[in-house]
C-alpha cells in the first residue's frame, strides 16, 4: 500500500507525463483514501505547477502544457462526481474569459481556462474574436466576480482598454475585477489601462 505522499506525487507525476491515461489511473486509486480537494490542491495542481516551471524553463512546449491541462481537467471530472452536491457548487468565483475582437488566437486563452476550471473557478470561455459588449453582456448574465480578456496582437491590445472603459460607462467597473493577457500584454499595460491583473 503507497504513502499518502507517495500518492501525491504520483498524481503529481501523472500530470508532468501529459497522460490523461495516467491522470485518470492515479486519481482513481488516491480517491480511495484521500479526499476530492486534498488530490486536486496537494496532486493535480502541485502538478500543473511544475508543468508551467518546465514550460519556463524551456522543457516542456505549449502541445504539452494543453495536454496536461486536458489530463487534470478529466482527473477533476472523476474527482466532482465524488463529491457531495454542497462542495461541487462551492466555486471560488465566476470568471467570463474570452479573447478581443479582431484576435483568432485561443490556445493561451483555452489553457488559462482549463487553469481556472481546475482550480475551482465558475468559467464561461466565450471564444475568441469576441465583440467588446458580448463580455459585458455574458458577465452581466452569468453575474461574473471577472472578466479575463486576451490579445494575442499588438492591434487587438486595444481591445482590452475598450471592455474595461464599457465596464465604466454601465457602472460595473467596481464589481468586476479585470485580467488582462496575451503575449503583447504586460505589467505596464494592465497599470496604463486599470486592469487589476496581469497573467503572463
Amino acid at each position: 500500500m503507497e504513502s499518502k505522499e507517495e500518492l501525491l506525487q504520483e498524481l503529481s507525476d501523472a500530470i508532468v507525463s501529459c497522460k490523461k491515461d495516467r491522470v485518470i489511473d492515479a486519481v482513481n486509486k488516491a480517491k480511495e483514501v484521500m479526499e476530492p480537494s486534498e488530490i486536486i490542491e496537494k496532486g493535480l495542481s502541485a502538478g500543473m505547477t511544475q508543468v508551467g516551471i518546465l514550460f519556463e524553463r524551456g522543457k516542456l512546449f505549449l502541445p504539452h502544457v494543453m495536454m496536461a491541462a486536458d489530463a487534470m481537467t478529466a482527473g477533476v471530472k472523476i474527482l466532482e462526481a465524488e463529491m457531495p452536491a454542497e462542495t461541487q457548487t462551492k466555486k471560488l468565483g465566476v470568471i467570463v474569459n474570452g479573447t478581443v475582437e479582431g484576435d483568432v488566437h485561443d490556445i493561451g486563452k483555452s489553457i488559462v481556462s482549463t487553469m481556472l476550471q481546475s482550480a475551482g473557478f465558475e468559467v464561461h470561455d466565450i471564444g475568441r474574436d469576441v465583440p467588446i459588449r458580448d463580455f459585458i453582456e455574458k458577465a452581466k448574465e452569468v453575474n461574473a466576480d471577472m472578466i479575463g480578456l486576451s490579445a494575442l496582437m499588438t492591434t487587438t491590445l486595444q481591445g482590452q482598454k475598450d471592455v474595461i472603459e464599457l465596464l465604466k460607462e454601465e457602472g460595473l467597473r467596481d464589481k468586476i475585477k479585470v485580467m488582462v493577457g496575451g503575449a503583447p500584454a504586460t505589467q505596464a499595460w494592465a497599470d496604463k489601462i486599470g486592469a487589476d491583473c496581469y497573467a503572463e
